[in-house]
């Protein structure tokens, strides 16, 4: 397989979170209209038999398109030209060799940069990662909610945002306590 493929079809999983068996296994009827009138990935989690729903983001699409036409995806009826994982990730080996990237690289790295990069980093709830990854708990799926600084920055601002005027003076909240008014406290000058 030519290094190209094999990376268009790494990125694919970047941009759906696809563990590699549903990336193999993917076919035309696992997309469809979702309710927001774009299309979707629907299918099941080989590993769990739980539902997976991912919304299908541009790159992705972009990617199916490429592959409409190849030989190998045609004569196999699937999207994507996927070869075994061994293969994938020994090729994903050479690839990150010949970007100088020292991390180790697999299929199921698409995976983990789905959940954390794609998704939690940019405000997806835990619940939705979780049902698009096809978990059967919640539980599961925290073990790609790894907190990383971007998301700390991301949450801090919304509440300085929330907490604080632009000057940094503190705005009026009402805090869980009804009996504690944030107002009551002075913010110092700024």
């Amino acid at each position: 397989m030519p290094l190209e493929k094999l990376r268009n079809c790494f990125v694919f999983a970047c941009f759906t979170g696809l563990a590699y068996n549903e990336l193999e296994q993917l076919e035309e009827s696992d997309i469809l209209t979702g309710v927001d009138g774009f299309k979707w990935i629907r299918t099941k989690r080989v590993k769990t038999g739980s539902p997976e729903d991912v919304p299908l983001l541009p790159i992705a699409e972009a990617i199916i398109e490429r592959f409409r036409s190849d030989g190998d995806c045609v004569l196999k009826e699937k999207l994507l030209p996927v070869i075994s994982n061994q293969k994938f990730n020994k090729n994903l080996k050479d690839i990150a060799e010949i970007c100088g990237i020292s991390k180790a690289i697999t299929s199921h790295t698409a995976r983990h940069t789905f959940a954390t990069t794609i998704c939690l980093d940019n405000g997806i709830t835990i619940e939705t990662l979780s049902r698009m990854l096809g978990h059967s708990s919640i539980r599961v799926t925290q073990i790609y909610g790894k907190i990383t600084t971007v998301k700390i920055s991301a949450e801090m601002k919304k509440l300085k945002k929330k907490l604080f005027y632009n000057t940094g003076g503190l705005k009026a909240v009402k805090l869980a306590h009804e009996h504690t008014k944030a107002n009551c406290f002075k913010s110092p000058a700024v």
